[in-house]
């Protein structure tokens, strides 16, 4: 949803354990019955991330956890805030609910901030530049069960997003780009079958995601155009809980403007650094349990951009990238796990990430 230039990725499961009783003679006394433990509702967690065009970046993730009913998916809300060492600081209020046995799910992230990119090689032009990207907005989505795994729905999108340049000179630049930023609001409709046993941490079943969002000047915004993303994710069990996970990804654009073109989101790549009209990309990821609370991931990918000039078969336009990881699972009733890992791109392209879920 805010593909615009950077995302906070947001993620979380949750399960009640129940316990059982046993019988006791009569004449021997009552064994003491151990106390009940209950969840923390409460997460907390540090991020970490760094790749060679934002620098690093500190922060830290906080979210109060709430199952409504038996058959919901866990409801979260909380805050999160990063700073990097190129002196960007992004901020995020965000509330994600399930409820109803699971048939209204309600999503509502607002992001603020600054962020200040280094770019060697802008969009392929071999030009660097220094950007300063100033963020606000807004993002709602609500979904209803209407049958089975599947849901209808709409969702809400609400931005200033504008981009400067830090000299005149990468103003200059930005300019004969035609990336100048955009106010944009928009509103569309969502169609999804979601089948994983757990949204966040899923061992099985599948996921797919096809939504739009038509902007519209008459919302809030300086043009009309539409953006539309098709998302499937396959999730399967193998071995002794392995789970092998593969993601296929697309976003088309309709008559935006550069700075609202699809952008690379693979891992090991700044988002928002390589756009084109269109993008596909498909990821393989094997999960390996390595022992009751601990996983490592090995992954690869590819994407493309396409359209207005742009096509697969040209390598300038296809993005590698590969990358391992481990994972500690922070909360067992939960399904929540701490994530460290690392990808790498094309020509120098590369990331450390750790954060809190999976990447998908």
């Amino acid at each position: 949803m805010l593909a615009l230039r950077k995302s906070l990725l947001l993620t979380a499961a949750f399960f009640l354990l129940s316990g059982g009783g046993g019988v006791l003679r009569a004449e021997e006394p009552p064994a003491a019955a151990a106390p009940a433990t209950t969840p923390s509702p409460w997460l907390a967690l540090p991020t970490v991330q760094s790749n060679p065009k934002l620098g690093t970046s500190v922060g830290a993730l906080g979210a109060y956890l709430k199952k409504f009913d038996a058959q919901s998916q866990l409801s979260m809300f909380g805050i999160a805030a990063q700073y990097t060492s190129t002196n960007s600081m992004v901020g995020t209020v965000f509330a994600r609910t399930s409820f109803g046995a699971d048939h209204h799910r309600i999503s509502v992230i607002a992001i603020g901030g600054t962020i200040k990119n280094d770019y060697d090689d802008f969009l392929g032009t071999g030009q660097p530049l220094k950007s300063e990207d100033h963020i606000r907005g807004l993002i709602a989505r609500y979904l209803y069960r209407i049958k089975d795994d599947w849901f209808l729905g709409a969702q809400l999108v609400a931005t200033n997003y504008q981009i400067v340049g830090q000299t005149a000179l990468d103003d200059d630049i930005l300019g004969l780009l035609g990336l100048t930023g955009f106010k944009a609001g928009g509103i569309g409709l969502v169609a999804m079958h979601d089948s994983r046993d757990v949204q966040d941490s899923p061992t099985r079943g599948w996921l797919l995601n096809l939504n739009n969002i038509a902007y519209r000047q008459r919302i809030q915004g300086d043009a009309d155009f539409d953006v539309y993303r098709g998302d499937f994710r396959g999730f399967w069990t193998h071995g002794d809980r392995h789970v092998l996970a593969v993601r296929q990804s697309n976003q088309w654009t309709v008559d935006a403007p550069p700075s609202a073109f699809a952008p690379v989101q693979l891992r090991g790549y700044t988002v928002g650094e390589f756009l084109g009209k269109n993008m596909s990309s498909l990821e393989v990821e094997e999960r390996h349990r390595i022992a009751e609370r601990w996983t490592a991931t090995l992954f690869a990918g590819v994407a493309c951009l396409y359209g207005a000039g742009k096509s697969c078969s040209q390598s300038e336009n296809r993005f590698p990238s590969i990358g391992a990881g481990v994972q500690y699972l922070l909360k067992p009733a939960q399904g929540i796990v701490a994530n460290l890992e690392f990808a790498q791109g094309k020509e120098g392209n590369r990331a450390v990430l750790f954060k809190m879920g999976y990447a998908w």
